[in-house]
């Protein structure tokens, strides 16, 4: 996801600075080089030697005659983006005020007169973010383009994002965005029909793939909806559904300002009609009626004639010749942008097989699903078009 991208890490004065260890970590795993900044305040919270550890890389703790802000965060400069994480209440201020009194808020300065992205992930007492002031310095920073990563809200703080929350609002500032303005709704997940108050139907779907194809749109510059009966997510607006039916009308909702839907989810094909009490124990033998559910990408391709879908498709034998040939029944059926095929073998591993099937085309996928969530929006990106068309 950041493959090769150059963050420079800005530390201040917050407790979550004990944070930036692991951070650095997670942001080297997902291919990033880190080199980091600290405020004198974050040196008495984390060691700089730690830091060191995590990035690899000396830390700057005091600007010399080597000017370290501008070699990190000047035109031309090494970093390809910034990220201020932790970010406390004074250096937000600063940086809305262009207060360079610290290595971190004189990178900050230089690298927004440089045109370099910034990422803040704030962290503070709650009544410290809702102080006027402090609101008002987020709002003036945004409106200079630069992308916040929203705390946790819990135990009266403004607690730093997660890590995952974190990485992913820097790959999108990093990246190109060839899904900018678009709105992408993506399905993820099984879908669950319930028998009794007690017992339902549903399957070995894990929502992986889904999970990934969402965040890979959102940080490819789209706003995503994702529709499945899971947590929140950090890079998604969350419809939380459980059967079929909710599913599908949740997504046709949805799908009525949306550029592309991504129908990831493994939707139950059959429901049945749900008792009000608890099926009793112990029955030698109980019948259950089972109606076949609505196609979901039927229902949508009705609603929205002219939507882009992506459809997955998967089989339990007959090899890629199989794929292939209900890939493509599917493809033409609903008038699909192209489909994602795989073996039901891949359901709820981490690690995926899949063929991109298109009318005259197909390729493989092999690798980890969060690999195939960005090959999925890379292709949906041309499928598109890399810019909406402009506003009548």
């Amino acid at each position: 996801m950041l493959q090769g991208v150059n963050v420079v890490l800005g530390v201040s004065g917050s407790i979550a600075a004990v944070k930036t260890v692991e951070l650095a970590h997670e942001l080297r795993r997902e291919g990033a080089n880190v080199r980091a900044v600290m405020t004198d305040s974050a040196t008495g919270i984390v060691h700089p030697w730690a830091v060191e550890f995590a990035t690899e890389h000396d830390v700057v703790t005091e600007l010399t005659g080597r000017v370290e802000h501008v070699d990190l965060c000047g035109v031309d400069g090494w970093g390809d983006v910034l990220l201020l994480a932790p970010a406390t209440a004074n250096t937000v201020g600063k940086v809305a005020a262009a207060i360079d009194d610290t290595p971190v808020t004189t990178c900050a300065t230089t690298a927004l007169g440089a045109g370099v992205p910034v990422v803040v992930a704030p962290a503070m007492h709650e009544p410290m973010y809702d102080h006027p002031g402090v609101m008002d310095a987020i709002e003036r920073v945004e409106s200079w383009g630069v992308d916040f990563v929203d705390p946790r809200i819990e135990e009266g703080k403004a607690k730093i994002a997660s890590e995952e929350a974190i990485v992913t609002g820097v790959a999108r500032a990093a990246g190109n965005r060839p899904l900018a303005g678009r709105h992408v709704v993506v399905t993820s997940g099984g879908t669950t029909e319930s028998v009794d108050p007690v017992r339902t139907l549903s399957n070995r779907a894990s929502g992986r793939t889904g999970r990934a194809v969402a965040r890979a749109c959102y940080v490819a510059g789209a706003d995503v909806t994702l529709v499945h009966d899971g947590p929140d997510v950090p890079y998604a607006t969350v419809e939380r559904v459980e059967s079929a039916a909710e599913m599908t009308a949740a997504v046709t909702d949805a799908a009525e300002h949306a550029d592309a839907l991504v129908s990831a989810a493994a939707i139950s094909d059959y429901t049945v009609e749900r008792v009000d009490e608890k099926i009793a124990s112990g029955q030698d033998r109980l019948t259950l009626e089972l109606e076949p559910t609505p196609k979901l990408i039927d229902t949508v391709r009705e609603a929205h004639p002219d939507l882009a879908i992506v459809g997955f498709k998967v089989e339990s034998e007959g090899g890629d010749d199989r794929l292939r040939s209900r890939a493509r029944e599917l493809l033409d059926r609903a008038g699909l942008a192209f489909v994602v095929a795989n073996d039901v073998s891949v359901m709820g591993d981490a690690e995926t097989r899949a063929l991109l099937v298109w009318a005259d085309d197909d390729s493989e996928y092999v690798g980890d699903k969060g690999g195939l969530g960005d090959r999925v929006a890379r292709e949906l990106a041309v499928e598109l078009g890399e810019h909406p068309p402009a506003a009548e």
